[in-house]
């Protein structure tokens, strides 16, 4: 059984947990305030669940789900993630993050900075452009017609494999937009983002409606950088 470590455990961290036991997955938890503050999420989660640190989660999970405010994207374990598939969830607000030189001129991008970071692992960029409420209620079986893509981007074929092995899984199709420097292309405020699982007028946000892989894929194409 393939288990699933997560490094941060908030709102998409415990949305992809809840979806990958739901899945027949094992699920590893953590935070940065410790394992006891991840009790109730565990309780509801049931058996296949249990809560560590973070590098216990790392070193426990097949695929390694990073889920942290950018600011914190130096403090995830290295050695624990040795060898490790990681799904980089991030995204880049400097309100919130402080301002990274190498973002605001568009020379790299947040997963690439996660994958300096991380030289011996393999990380994916994933499930940074979607809400996590339209996450957890857009999932659907394999072969429903309504079924929603999600993006992917990373530099080894085997890791993008598995990482949509694990999305249709939990109930999603992929669309891959190539090595990890595209993943600009799904980045904060671009078409691809948030907003294109969101329905139409005011209460969109709470009537999510699918994307599928064509729709994904002509937003993808509507991509431009912040400079141009």
């Amino acid at each position: 059984m393939t288990t699933v470590g997560l490094i941060g455990s908030g709102h998409i961290g415990s949305t992809l947990a809840r979806l990958a036991v739901a899945a027949g997955y094992d699920v590893v938890l953590s935070n940065s305030r410790g394992p006891e503050t991840l009790r109730d999420l565990v309780g509801e989660l049931g058996p296949n669940a249990r809560a560590a640190t973070p590098a216990e989660a790392g070193e426990a999970g097949d695929l390694v789900v990073v889920t942290v405010p950018l600011r914190a994207y130096r403090d995830v374990p290295v050695e624990a993630l040795a060898g490790r598939i990681v799904i980089d969830t991030n995204n880049y607000y400097p309100d919130r993050d402080g301002h990274f030189a190498e973002l605001d001129d568009e020379s790299s991008t947040t997963s690439e900075l996660l994958q300096a970071h991380l030289p011996t692992s393999k990380v994916v960029k994933g499930f940074n452009n979607i809400f996590f409420q339209h996450l957890a209620s857009l999932a659907r079986p394999s072969g429903s017609p309504d079924r929603t893509a999600l993006p992917i981007a990373g530099d080894d074929p085997g890791a993008k494999r598995a990482v949509t092995e694990f999305l249709d899984a939990i109930g999603y199709d992929v669309v891959d937009v190539g090595p990890l420097a595209e993943g600009w292309r799904y980045q904060r405020d671009l078409p691809a983002y948030a907003g294109l699982y969101a329905g139409e007028g005011p209460d969109g946000w709470d009537n999510p409606v699918p994307a599928s892989a064509d729709a994904v894929k002509a937003a993808l194409a509507l991509a431009r950088r912040y400079s141009e």
